[in-house]
């Protein structure tokens, strides 16, 4: 009937095949030029950045050149040699000037990142803080220390990119509370290091910046997403740096490039101004944290942050100076330790080194004690590297106008199947062991279990966890973290091999990475007969990730409970000590 009286109302016209050709045609040809307009654009972007980035390090290089002439007598090698703690007390009683620790840490920077891609540009600034350091009336705890900063942790006049290119208009207002922090205790943040795109890998790649490269092996990465971080200062071309953790992302780079690094409580240091990809990951909150060469360098950073200036300038933060006392205290430790999460077996050299410090332990009078497995522990690291890696998430930002990192296409890719997709695949790979990889990611799209991990799961877990070290009457817990270095793309390819440091993150434990060791030749051999959880592909790749890593660096996790960043340090300074003495034998 309504379709009888339509036809009255409205003329019957024939529609033309060609005409209606022609418009399916010319709506086709206007997708293609429109995506490739955005491309186009995309590219300029990109083009830009690289150009301006390429400026800053041919401006910085003439800026060297003209204080090397100036001053050519510099003992760079000298400078560059000495532990934080000692170049501080050089600055502070005048026996060496910030102008020529500044600059020599630039050049050296430069030629760090000219072998490892570790910077996206210089902070020209640096000179204005210069000057403004020089005539302050108090020296800060850090007067005069040339510090590297993340990406991501807000600079004024500068890019906070997250290494994506939908954020290269984007130019930063205001110092994030940390830098102006900094800035107060008289450091010179002098460059900006690179980070995976998204920062949701533990590669550090990205569309603009391109691959950052470990400083002890070209073929490896340094880890991520403070990867920047990691390669710049065991490349020498920073004393100390800032970095940030949501599943590793201080410690995985020190742990693949040798350096010590420092995971707090997440509010134990202000995140105010310091952007991320997305929002949203209420369970897995964001800690800034300092990485350096050294245990004592840590302390010192963490010393200078905590102070009235970072409580003022943010209230959210607890108002807890840095207790020396704890961190210069030598009574012996209770140490919990394990040398295998359960989940993800780590590679032999990483278990070894466990349990090589724990005998250390054990002989410098500490007590060790091995912590009851509990039943939920392998069901939560599940459920929280679902939680980390969730799928809309990591979509959501790249979704407007991003190019996909190539160390990022599996991860993404994983993502873009369809729910039912994952179901029939997890059913077709049961027999391979692969299914509870694909579950995870077919459950990932359930925002109702997003909601139940959140605000139930890890309050409930961490609870249980508090109440098994408190029975066991634990100080501090030894585990492993993962390593050594692996090699270039293997990161985005095995994501749940980031369980034992991003258990921390759930839990919310300050936790902390110290090298001890370095892979052997027997390490490697050993390794040929790895077979992990049951041997299944997973394993396999595992395997050719870190093969070849005779040489490069071998560290432990240290572990305290929440706001006890200094008994942490504590114990990372006494395994630090241990090891050394150990290597110096």
């Amino acid at each position: 009937m309504i379709q009888y009286q339509l036809r009255q109302v409205l003329p019957e016209r024939k529609v033309d095949p060609s005409a209606a050709l022609a418009l399916l045609c010319s709506s086709a040809a206007a997708i293609v030029v429109w995506k490739w307009l955005v491309k186009r654009q995309i590219q300029k972007k990109m083009e830009k950045a690289r150009r301006t980035q390429n400026e800053g390090l041919k401006k910085m290089a003439k800026a060297v050149q003209q204080f090397r002439e100036q001053v050519p007598s510099v003992q760079t090698d000298a400078i560059l040699s000495l532990p934080l703690l000692e170049l501080a007390g050089r600055l502070q009683e005048g026996s060496l000037s910030p102008k020529t620790v500044l600059y020599t840490y630039l050049e050296k920077a430069l030629e760090v990142t000219q072998q490892t891609n570790c910077l996206q540009h210089f902070i020209p600034e640096c000179e204005e803080q210069l000057q403004e350091i020089q005539q302050q009336r108090e020296k800060g705890l850090l007067y005069g220390i040339p510090i590297s900063i993340k990406d991501h942790i807000g600079h004024k006049g500068h890019l906070s990119t997250c290494g994506l290119v939908q954020r290269l208009g984007t130019v930063v207002q205001e110092d994030s509370v940390l830098v102006k922090v900094l800035k107060r205790q008289g450091a010179i943040p002098f460059a900006m290091t690179n980070v995976p795109q998204s920062l949701f890998n533990y590669d550090c790649s990205n569309p603009v910046f391109g691959q950052t490269l470990n400083p002890f092996n070209h073929q490896k990465s340094p880890g991520g997403s403070s990867g920047g971080e990691g390669a710049l200062i065991a490349g020498g071309g920073s004393i100390l740096g800032i970095g940030s953790d949501i599943g590793g992302s201080i410690r995985l780079p020190s742990s693949f490039c040798g350096l010590c690094g420092l995971k707090p409580t997440a509010e134990r240091l202000s995140l105010s101004g310091a952007s991320g990809p997305v929002s949203g990951i209420l369970a897995v909150p964001c800690a800034l944290g300092p990485m350096a060469r050294d245990v004592d360098s840590l302390a010192l950073c963490m010393k200078a942050l905590l102070c009235q200036e970072m409580f003022q300038l943010d209230p959210t933060v607890p108002p807890i100076p840095f207790n020396e006392e704890v961190y210069s205290s030598s009574a012996p430790l209770r140490v919990g330790y394990y040398d295998t999460d359960g989940y993800f077996p780590l590679p032999p050299c990483m278990r070894r080194a466990v349990r090589e410090t724990r005998d250390a332990l054990q002989a410098a009078g500490h007590q060790p004690v091995s912590p009851i497995p509990n039943r939920r522990y392998l069901g939560f690291l599940k459920k929280g590297i679902q939680l980390l890696w969730h799928d809309p998430l990591l979509l959501s930002c790249l979704s407007t106008g991003d190019i996909v990192d190539p160390n990022l296409k599996s991860q993404v890719n994983c993502c873009k199947i369809p729910r039912l997709g994952k179901k029939l695949l997890a059913l077709i790979l049961k027999p391979l062991s692969l299914a509870h990889t694909l579950k995870k990611l077919r459950r990932s799209r359930h925002g109702h279990g997003l909601h139940v991990i959140s605000s139930l799961l890890p309050k409930v877990y961490r609870t249980e966890f508090i109440a098994q070290w408190r029975k066991l009457q634990l100080d501090v817990v030894l585990c492993p973290v993962l390593g050594p270095a692996f090699t270039i793309g293997y990161p985005g390819k095995l994501l749940t091999a980031i369980s034992s440091t991003m258990l921390y993150n759930v839990l919310n434990f300050p936790a902390g990475v110290v090298p001890v060791s370095t892979v052997t030749e027997a390490d490697e051999e050993e390794l040929k007969l790895y077979q992990g959880c049951c041997d299944d592909p997973w394993d396999q790749m595992l395997k050719q990730a870190v093969a070849g890593a005779v040489g490069l660096p071998v560290a432990v996790q240290c572990v305290a409970l929440p706001w006890q960043e200094e008994l942490c340090l504590r114990f990372m300074k006494e395994v630090e000590t241990l090891s050394r003495e150990k290597r110096a034998a």
